[in-house]
């Protein structure tokens, strides 16, 4: 399996913060979100992912406002939001600050009163009854036909309006799985001739390994349940979050990077905040999702930190009166990678290295290597103090300063030597 696309160049080492505008602000619009984005440049957001803008069915609708994924137009704006208008001044600003943006596209499935169903009925799959339906039971949404030319056009035309209209920057593809992956590669082979865009899916390539072939970057949904399920069976060893992270190396073709993230809007709403998961552990993986192989994702609100599973169908606006404790967190985390050759380079001259440690059935360590550059991390999944854990620098050893605390250690063997409490995480700079 190989890649057929070349990645667009800033993807490479993008970190992405995913936007659920209705519930971001009490007023749940363009214009209250556009405050926001200074402070977001500033954490060192670079690729803002809105979650669907566009015009939500009546017909089957859930809650009092509907599913973003339930929608009855791919280019009427959700008036919920605000305006056209609005929206292309938004990604017009953004783009200023320094941030790309990309648009949730949902392919398989429409509302139930999507204008398609009058316009185009034929585009649609239908049961035994000959009526429309969603295969999967969802509802409020009703399964698209790919077997129809016709449809493939439209969709992908739908695409390329909020490219040339709003110049958004890629797509973040909603169960990308469910579609087929020849579209994909239809849709991607059409729209590079207009701009190079960044495409995300929403699937594990581990599972869907051809749609690696035409998607930059998919989800590593195994490794977020791994840590889930070690997390709550007691985190006794790392060896099953390693050999998952070898699987992920073994898996994905020259190219092509995990997105690695501990919430999102689903997992938020139906199965719980990362600290309901992950208690405190939920740094630790931040921390991992932002220094392995690959891009991380951010959740509105995880910044705050948010404690609060958001409703999906209905008003539940994040709290930001408490303001953002994580924000330096985040931000040392996020300039490392934009700064730091190690992360800044292109995949064929960086490397990312699991190194030996003392406690290797709890301490995950690995370096971040370019040239004579290194970056090593080394995070304590356990719940236990451990002292004088001694891990393994190698060649780039010299002197190292710890990213968080800021302690420089003059001069190193090839060994350097770290108290680690439990949950805690280091990450030294060669100096």
């Amino acid at each position: 399996m190989s890649k057929q696309f070349v990645p667009v160049e800033w993807c490479r080492n993008t970190t992405i913060y995913e936007v659920n505008l209705r519930q971001y602000t009490e007023e749940g619009n363009f214009a209250a979100f556009r405050e926001h984005l200074p402070r977001l440049r500033d954490m060192g957001i670079e690729t803002l992912w809105f979650m669907p803008i566009t015009h939500i069915s009546e017909k089957g609708r859930k809650g009092s406002l509907g599913s973003y994924y339930a929608c009855s137009s791919y280019r009427r704006i959700n008036p919920e939001f605000g305006t056209f208008t609005e929206f292309k001044d938004l990604v017009a600003e953004a783009h200023q600050l320094g941030f790309k943006v990309i648009l949730d596209w949902v392919a398989n499935h429409t509302g139930c009163d999507h204008e398609w169903t009058l316009q185009h009925p034929d585009f649609y799959t239908r049961n035994e009854a000959g009526e429309f339906y969603d295969k999967h039971g969802w509802e409020d949404v009703i399964d698209l036909d790919y077997e129809h030319r016709g449809l493939r056009k439209e969709m992908i035309d739908a695409m390329q309006f909020w490219v040339e209209e709003c110049d958004i920057d890629g797509f973040r593809c909603d169960m990308a799985m469910l579609t087929p992956a020849d579209f994909w590669y239809e849709a991607r082979t059409c729209l590079e001739s207009i701009k190079h865009l960044f495409w995300l899916a929403e699937l594990d390539p581990l599972d869907n390994s051809a749609y690696m072939e035409v998607f930059d970057a998919a989800y590593t949904w195994r490794w977020m349940n791994a840590t889930r399920i070690f997390k709550s069976d007691g985190a006794f060893n790392i060896y099953p979050l390693r050999e998952q992270l070898q699987s992920y190396k073994d898996g994905l073709p020259a190219g092509a990077m995990g997105a690695w993230f501990t919430s999102n809007h689903d997992e938020n709403s139906w199965n719980g905040t990362e600290y309901e998961k992950y208690a405190e552990m939920a740094l630790p993986l931040a921390v991992f999702s932002a220094t392995w192989n690959g891009v991380p994702l951010l959740y509105s609100g995880q910044e705050i930190p948010n404690h609060k599973r958001l409703a999906f169908f209905d008003k539940d606006h994040v709290e930001w009166s408490h303001g953002t404790a994580l924000h330096g967190f985040y931000s040392v985390l996020f300039q490392l990678r934009a700064s730091h050759p190690g992360f800044s380079t292109s995949w064929e001259t960086n490397s990312c290295t699991i190194i030996p440690n003392s406690v290797e059935h709890h301490v995950l360590s690995f370096a971040r290597i370019h040239g004579g550059e290194a970056a090593f991390i080394a995070i304590n999944f356990s719940y236990h103090l451990l002292p004088e854990v001694e891990i393994e620098l190698g060649e780039c050893s010299t002197g190292v300063k710890e990213l968080f605390s800021g302690k420089k250690i003059e001069s190193v063997s090839r060994f350097i030597y770290s108290s680690m409490e439990p949950w805690s995480y280091r990450i030294w700079i060669k100096q």
